[in-house]
């Protein structure tokens, strides 16, 4: 097999040098050639040349190697053109009306060759363009932080009777008033552009009532009404901005959704501040409040009923020009969910969110790279395999989430006059501030999920909630129940709970 192998390999180089050798036929043309006007070389070629104003046309053939190099690699001037090409009788077709135009096409007496100015500008030119882009990205980028506050600026000097006409009016309403009006005027969730900024700069900051990674709230208050304002840190700027294109998006408003006020980027002591205003609750976050105060079953329940209830709203897509799109969370837990006077919930802080809109199949991430916090992360998200670019995946990942808000919740909620103390998931199984790594291991790789305690199920409701949260955290995130499944099913559990009392 090797010999055949060998054998044919040594044809093959035979053939190749005596075709290499082998020598073509050319047309031959002009003083040089002798009857039958063929020859026989290496090359065929063609040529124009200019002489005393008058131009002489040859064909002919090329025998030397080193004269075919030098006649063939002739640059194109204005006195002289040459063509060479390889095959029997190649140059048959290339006569004196195919090369005269390509004489008159060079000025006069100039070789087709690069000059020195020529190659700087091919060589140099693109660093160049690119030296450029870099410093206009750079400059767009320093003026994108303060683009919209001169666009405020813009508008004080332009608007100032409007901005006038607008506080005198907004001076004699209340919030109710003017969420009412935007509720009803098309305007979407938030007020109006102006009244947004009118309301902004009537605000009062009184006391701060929490700190967190992007920044501090504050109670303020305008017109003898407390309002709630976030203010981002610099750096969290893409969170702001996210949070407010969310909050602005029509049909957003609901019980269970922290009511959105306005969004105002301000310049205060020579630096700027990005406010976002909303409805202020003195029971403060779900995590705090589960804290201080144990719920009796009733209570417990109506707060899981209306956490789920606005997570149900935000996964639905409202259709029609006035309609909203679906949205994911990504950052569902106790600490983003507020408690109201009422001791209904609402859910709060969606700079992290996801939109989805069916009409156009557009799914929106925004632009701010942070994910969600490690302690309520799924396993698809801990492990990576999490499709990205599928929105259910996202609604998935709340309802995991929204699991273990149910379980503070109920570790909180009297039976028999027994309650827990107050700890975050997974509590047990890692440190107070778990890395990515720690989280993962326990979640995707034990498969572990936060301990059941013993009395949940001699209690009827505790029982249907404990069930109910399992169903919530399989490993599989396509076997997890739906938001709205959720709401039925506690909704039943409130039913039971009532019927049991009346039947008592």
């Amino acid at each position: 097999m090797a010999q055949c192998s060998v054998q044919m390999l040594l044809l093959l180089l035979l053939k190749i040098q005596t075709a290499k050798g082998k020598d073509v036929e050319c047309v031959c043309e002009g003083n040089l050639c002798e009857l039958p006007a063929r020859c026989r070389g290496e090359q065929c070629f063609s040529s124009m040349i200019v002489s005393r104003e008058a131009w002489v046309f040859q064909r002919g053939c090329l025998r030397d190697p080193e004269k075919v190099r030098m006649i063939c690699s002739t640059p194109l001037s204005a006195s002289q053109v040459v063509e060479c090409c390889l095959g029997n009788l190649c140059n048959w077709n290339i006569s004196s009306d195919s090369l005269l135009p390509m004489l008159l096409m060079v000025p006069e007496g100039e070789p087709i060759r690069y000059g020195v100015s020529t190659l700087v500008i091919f060589v140099v030119g693109p660093f160049v363009v690119l030296l450029l882009l870099s410093v206009l990205a750079v400059l767009g980028c320093r003026r994108l932080h303060h683009s919209r506050l001169q666009r405020l600026h813009e508008l004080d000097a332009e608007q100032g009777a409007i901005d006038g006409l607008i506080a005198s009016n907004v001076g004699d309403s209340t919030l109710a008033d003017l969420l009412d009006h935007s509720c009803t005027s098309g305007s979407g969730s938030g007020l109006p552009f102006l009244v947004q900024r009118t309301v902004a700069r009537q605000i009062t900051l009184v006391e701060c009532v929490g700190k967190g990674r992007y920044g501090e709230v504050w109670r303020g208050q305008w017109q003898g009404e407390n309002v709630a304002v976030k203010i981002f840190s610099s750096r969290d700027e893409k969170s702001w901005f996210r949070e407010t294109e969310i909050y602005n998006t029509v049909l957003l408003r609901h019980e269970n959704i922290l009511g959105f006020m306005a969004s105002d980027m301000t310049s205060r002591n020579s630096s700027t501040q990005l406010w976002l205003i909303t409805h202020y609750h003195e029971n403060g976050s779900l995590y705090d409040y589960l804290q201080r105060v144990a719920v009796e079953t009733v209570d417990g329940l109506l707060m899981a009923t209306s956490v789920v209830s606005g997570l149900v709203h935000l996964h639905t897509e409202i259709f029609g020009t006035e309609g909203k799109p679906a949205i994911a969370h990504r950052d569902l837990k106790s600490k983003n969910i507020l408690v109201k006077k009422d001791l209904r919930c609402c859910i709060a802080d969606l700079g992290l969110a996801v939109t989805h809109s069916q009409t156009d199949n557009q799914l929106d991430v925004g632009n701010n790279p942070k994910v969600g916090t490690k302690r309520y992360m799924a396993p698809e998200v801990l492990d990576e395999s999490i499709q990205t670019d599928c929105f259910d995946a996202y609604k998935r990942v709340d309802i995991w989430a929204f699991g273990l808000v149910l379980w503070e919740i109920a570790r909180r909620t009297y039976s028999n006059g027994i309650v827990e103390e107050y700890k975050p998931p997974f509590y047990d199984l890692v440190p107070n501030d778990p890395s990515f790594d720690d989280m993962r291991k326990v979640v995707c790789v034990e498969q572990q999920r936060p301990f059941i305690p013993n009395r949940w199920f001699s209690d009827p409701t505790l029982s249907a909630l404990a069930k109910l949260m399992k169903e919530c955290w399989y490993q599989n995130p396509s076997a997890r129940l739906t938001a709205l499944r959720i709401k039925k099913t506690l909704d039943k559990i409130h039913s039971s709970l009532e019927k049991g009392k009346a039947d008592c």
